[in-house]
């Protein structure tokens, strides 16, 4: 009896070996730890596609400047978001294949990251978007604070401009203002089309360059400001109330 039970476990195990990747059970994932701000949509939409894609979301709402700070990742490579999951950073819109691509692989690594927010990502593709796709790099941040392509993705817009990198000229946008943090050095704002930034209307989170800014603005002001991105993170650089 005992004979016959151990052939019929090891026919179960050359079964199973034998199937192929997609029929076989996955591992389990680490639950993926998420800093945002919490009136970033963007942030929360990127959140929900990966928990329908399988993965545990743990979020917290506190913003995640000092967190990336703290986890080493360069601010060159920032974004309105980071994730932790199996000691690897995920900072911005990732895509879930790239965060499961590196959990098998594990590259000696900060982690990945999708600097800004390229419109075409993942949770920066809702309806309002229409089908716009711009081209965009998942990053491998090296251990040194370099990166390299991990993933290309194409896009498929044409004549793409480039984020400003100086203030000259830049264009003013029409905003309502949804909330002020004067601790955080942040404002959240309902925007209209950010024409230097190629970013369609939307309601999003920005540091700003002067705290002082602040000060003029409240929560249901309509705002006229200008903004570009330093560093990989969206800045507004002057405000002022609509007339």
């Amino acid at each position: 009896m005992q004979r016959r039970s151990l052939i019929s476990a090891a026919a179960a195990f050359a079964a199973a070996a034998t199937l192929p990747a997609w029929a076989q059970k996955p591992p389990a994932l680490p639950v993926l730890q998420v800093w945002k701000d919490p009136n970033c949509g963007c942030c929360q939409d990127w959140v929900n596609y990966l928990q329908a894609d399988g993965f545990e979301v743990q979020v917290f709402d506190t913003g995640n400047t000092a967190v990336r700070k703290r986890l080493g990742l360069p601010e060159k490579f920032g974004s309105c978001h980071t994730g932790l999951i199996g000691g690897y950073v995920i900072e911005g819109h990732v895509n879930a294949r790239e965060i499961r691509r590196l959990l098998a692989e594990r590259p000696k690594a900060i982690g990945l990251a999708v600097p800004g927010m390229p419109v075409g990502s993942p949770g920066m593709d809702g309806p309002v978007y229409g089908e716009r796709r711009d081209a965009y790099d998942v990053v491998l941040v090296q251990p040194d604070g370099t990166g390299r392509v991990y993933q290309h993705y194409a896009g498929n817009t044409t004549g793409f401009k480039r984020t400003s990198t100086t203030e000259d000229a830049l264009p003013k946008a029409e905003a309502e203002v949804r909330r002020v943090d004067t601790a955080a050095g942040k404002i959240s704002l309902k925007h209209g089309e950010i024409k230097n930034l190629d970013m369609p209307p939307m309601t999003m989170v920005f540091q700003v360059q002067d705290p002082a800014l602040l000060a003029k603005v409240k929560a249901g002001d309509k705002v006229k400001f200008t903004a570009m991105q330093i560093n990989g993170a969206y800045t507004v650089m002057s405000i002022e109330p609509a007339p």
